[in-house]
């Protein structure tokens, strides 16, 4: 049977929530996506899942900098979620090394992004300055 991704989403959430996440679970989704022949899809269905979890009160952000978090910083990021997104119930923070980022962060969700890096400030003061009046 063939499900339409958001119901894949929504169906593959649950399970996760259900606490069935596993090197096994992300296996079992391969091999689906492999015999479906829908494995163009998966970095969409992983935003949709990102979505329904974030629907339901789990908020996964994925935060990209050039050095490991510290234990305040990614406080202070829970904090600054959990007041953006009242409905969250559990903030989960995952951190991605990117050296081109220079410093600051980049927090990445499911539909959006949050992009206070060194690297997006420099390249909006190059925008600025080279702009013709």
């Amino acid at each position: 049977m063939k499900f339409s991704r958001v119901k894949l989403a929504q169906i593959l959430s649950e399970r996760l929530n259900e606490g069935k996440g596993s090197s096994r679970f992300a296996t079992e989704i391969a091999a689906y996506l492999l015999a479906e022949g829908r494995t163009k899809e998966l970095d969409s269905l992983l935003r949709d899942m990102q979505q329904d979890l974030a629907d339901n009160g789990r908020l996964e952000v994925t935060a990209v900098t050039a050095f490991p978090m510290s234990a305040k910083a990614l406080s202070d990021a829970k904090s600054t979620l959990k007041k953006a997104f009242p409905g969250a119930k559990q903030v989960i923070i995952s951190e991605r090394i990117d050296p081109d980022v220079i410093g600051g962060v980049k927090l990445e969700l499911a539909n959006q992004q949050l992009d206070v890096s060194v690297r997006s400030r420099l390249n909006k003061f190059i925008q600025l300055t080279t702009a013709e009046n």
